[in-house]
């Protein structure tokens, strides 16, 4: 039997989001180096951020004697490249000194269902075989731990700009406009700016609360809370607005939208947040472990530096992930000298996903009016490259158009 029978395939894990992991201790007693190097490389992945790892060496061998005079950890690794026989000795011996609720995850070299079927006859919670990626193990043990929650778990996708004015805000709202209105899909857009935000006024709602009430009171926040605290636009879009006044400053602890994310991949299946030109604790948090991650830019030189800075930094720290989208914004300005598009692919080493010409017309009218460009003009060819970011962003397929159509607004511009 292959092993794809047993275990999701790489084009499986790629289609499915999985979710993060709880708040667990995990101990692995490992063989080889190379599976050692694997589990510490799936401990540095944003979705067991608050998972306690710890890898150790000597197989079930070292485990049956570590948990002799020691408590077991939530979850138990064991590499074992024993025969069947022996494996099953080993975590019978192994099964004397398990704590009730610990789980023990195995991976062995046996493609074998029936070995399978009797380890999970045996209460082992999960049988892997080698040779596994970072990927691979961690949907396993998010598996064992999200299985039975109903809940939809969202899709966080972060849009930030890499220099100030270059329209993510924008980008973010046309974005969640097009994912609920032609996806049909629930979305929340999150106004993380909360001293300039223009969510409210983008689409023309000025609700009396919105994300202030929810960050600055953390004790009381549930979904209850939220729900009261979400404005509706549409029946799939709602929005969560920011204070826009500097009464206040807001010095942010890292964490502190971990619950209302939390609670919001509980409940809505895409998450869009506009994130403000800020580097701080928090806003790093976010664009390094939301699901996906556009950069949006203009075609001069200081957004080509400020893009390859954050390129660099958020591809490490998503090391496991898609690599951040550029979304090149304002092409074709009059009189602006600009970098050429295919010279700021080259120099990020990254081809934008969008490019949306300069229109002033029809940008400045939808904001003044607090409507997307959609509402404003539904026809215009840089709805259909929203629509087609949206597609992008969210994982579905994308409409094949001709690059001649997808350029052609700017074109139309550049001989104007």
């Amino acid at each position: 039997m292959a092993n794809e029978c047993l275990h999701p395939s790489a084009a499986a894990l790629e289609a499915t989001p999985i979710a993060p992991l709880p708040r667990i201790s995990l101990q692995a007693f490992c063989e080889t180096a190379d599976l050692a190097a694997t589990l510490n490389d799936a401990a540095n992945d944003r979705r067991m951020e608050r998972t306690h790892v710890k890898v150790n060496m000597g197989g079930a061998p070292a485990a049956v004697e570590a948990y002799r005079t020691s408590p077991t950890p939530n979850v138990i690794v064991i590499e074992s490249s024993a025969p069947r026989g022996e494996m099953l000795e080993q975590l019978g011996a192994l099964a004397e000194f398990c704590d009730a609720g610990t789980k023990v995850v195995v991976i062995g070299r046996h493609n074998d269902i029936a070995l399978y079927r009797e380890l999970m006859a045996r209460a082992v919670s999960e049988y892997l075989v080698q040779p596994i990626g970072v990927m691979e193990f961690i949907a396993a043990l998010s598996q064992l731990y999200n299985q039975e929650a109903a809940a939809p778990v969202g899709r966080v996708i972060a849009v930030s700009g890499c220099k100030g004015g270059v329209g993510s805000s924008c980008v973010a709202h046309n974005l969640a406009w097009s994912i609920a209105r032609d996806l049909d899909s629930a979305t929340v857009i999150v106004d993380l700016d909360m001293a300039f935000g223009t969510t409210g006024l983008d689409f023309n709602q000025d609700p009396p609360q919105g994300i202030a009430e929810a960050v600055f009171s953390p004790d009381r926040l549930d979904a209850n809370l939220l729900d009261r605290l979400l404005s509706k636009c549409s029946e799939k879009l709602s929005i969560l607005t920011a204070p826009a006044t500097v009464e206040r400053v807001y010095d942010l602890a890292e964490t502190a939208f971990d619950p209302l994310i939390e609670i919001l991949r509980g409940s809505t299946p895409h998450i869009v947040l506009d994130i403000p030109h800020v580097w701080t604790a928090w806003s790093r948090r976010l664009l390094s472990t939301a699901d996906e991650t556009l950069i949006v830019a203009s075609p001069e030189l200081a957004s080509l530096r400020n893009a390859k800075s954050l390129l660099d930094n958020l591809r490490a720290a998503r090391r496991n992930d898609p690599a951040p989208r550029v979304v090149l914004n304002g092409v074709g300005m009059p009189k602006r000298p600009e970098i050429t598009i295919e010279d700021f692919g080259k120099g990020l080493e990254l081809e934008p996903v969008a490019v949306l010409p300069f229109n002033a017309k029809l940008f400045g009218g939808a904001s003044n009016n607090g409507q997307m460009i959609a509402e404003v003009e539904d026809g215009a060819k840089i709805a259909a490259i929203f629509d087609d970011l949206a597609r992008l962003a969210t994982g579905r397929a994308a409409v094949k158009r001709e690059r001649k159509g997808f350029l052609e607004p700017l074109l139309a511009v550049l001989k104007g």
